[in-house]
């Protein structure tokens, strides 16, 4: 059962990094990174369960959930900071005011980078999972 579990959130990711990809086309740039930030917290979530067998915390934080795995040791600077920039974006795309607000925190270019960010990221849980 555990493992039906496990692959379900992995399951979950690759939908919301495929989301991501589709928010991307259709110019809805914030929601690339929100979708990147849940791609990797579901990767993450599959990891804790798959390695604890127990509930993943209930946080967003991605910084958090890579320390209590014990893989923050393992990430590079540039992961980390990569981790801290789809945190932000999380709370930005969920709690921010205005729709102007929204629209004028992430452009074409960044969206472009926190994909390509995202995919790098994706890749290496994946190596790291096996």
């Amino acid at each position: 059962m555990e493992e039906k579990i496990v692959q379900n959130w992995y399951a979950l990711a690759k939908y919301d990094l495929d989301s991501a990809e589709v928010m991307f086309k259709g110019g809805r740039y914030l929601y690339v990174a929100f979708m990147c930030q849940q791609a990797i917290e579901k990767t993450l979530k599959g990891i804790f369960i798959k390695e604890t067998s127990r509930t993943p915390p209930y946080t967003h934080n991605l910084r958090r959930l890579a320390k209590q795995l014990g893989l923050y040791e393992k990430l590079s600077q540039e992961q980390i900071d990569q981790l801290d920039r789809l945190n932000a974006y999380y709370i930005e795309s969920r709690y921010t005011e205005t729709l102007e607000e929204m629209m004028a925190a992430i452009d074409h270019n960044d969206a472009q980078d926190i994909l390509k960010e995202c995919r790098e990221m994706t890749e290496w849980l994946e190596a790291y999972k096996k």
